[in-house]
């Protein structure tokens, strides 16, 4: 079976800043608004994670797991997560307020509880269907053309065992679940880093 033919209906996408907590539709604030302590000036240091699947569907949940997982690792940090049970439109407003983003999913293509990371470029769709628009290169593209700016992003996948009904991880997938959150941590950390010792003045935000 096919993983598009497995995603559940599309749902309300549920926000939680790691800051607080907090759960809220993304269209409730506008640019101007403070978020969770960080004003619009700050934006710009943000990181955005956002992890999507259907959390009925067995290992199409992993994404909602680690999202989850990591808005409790990294509370208090400039750091917002996502959940949700696919890509949507309205994600690129949020994609172009921050600096950096992880997407994670899991995936049908490989052996089950491989992990699978890659870099993230904007590519405009080429059709006008709802499911090219709504991939992470589509909505960093959406991003730059709707608000000027996208952010630099990767995408981690881990191959699924099942998607049948089940609302628990196959093994292999649960195994592989602490890795992914260990991953996207580091590569949060060295992003940090980076933009530590990035010469002040020096624009490093990718507006490609």
């Amino acid at each position: 079976m096919k993983r598009s033919e497995v995603r559940g209906p599309k749902s309300e996408v549920q926000k939680t800043k790691a800051e607080g907590g907090t759960t809220e539709s993304p269209r409730s604030k506008s640019s101007g608004q403070v978020d969770g302590g960080l004003r619009t000036s700050d934006l710009g240091r943000r990181t955005l994670i956002v992890g999507y699947g259907n959390p009925l569907r067995s290992d199409d949940a992993l994404g909602w797991h680690a999202s989850r997982l990591l808005a409790e690792t990294l509370a208090g940090k400039e750091v917002e997560v996502i959940t949700c049970h696919q890509l949507t439109p309205e994600l690129a407003e949020p994609l172009s307020q921050c600096r950096r983003a992880v997407f994670i999913d899991a995936d049908a293509e490989g052996k089950p509880g491989e992990i699978h990371r890659r870099t993230v470029r904007p590519q405009a769709p080429t059709s006008s269907s709802f499911a090219h628009a709504c991939t992470p290169s589509g909505l960093l593209a959406n991003a730059k053309q709707l608000y000027g700016r996208r952010p630099q992003a990767i995408v981690v996948t881990v191959t699924a065992q099942s998607f049948e009904f089940g609302d628990t991880l196959s093994p292999v997938v649960s195994a592989a679940l602490p890795k992914v959150v260990e991953q996207v941590l580091k590569w949060v950390e060295d992003s940090y880093v980076k933009d530590a010792i990035q010469p002040r003045g020096t624009k490093t935000r990718n507006l490609g």
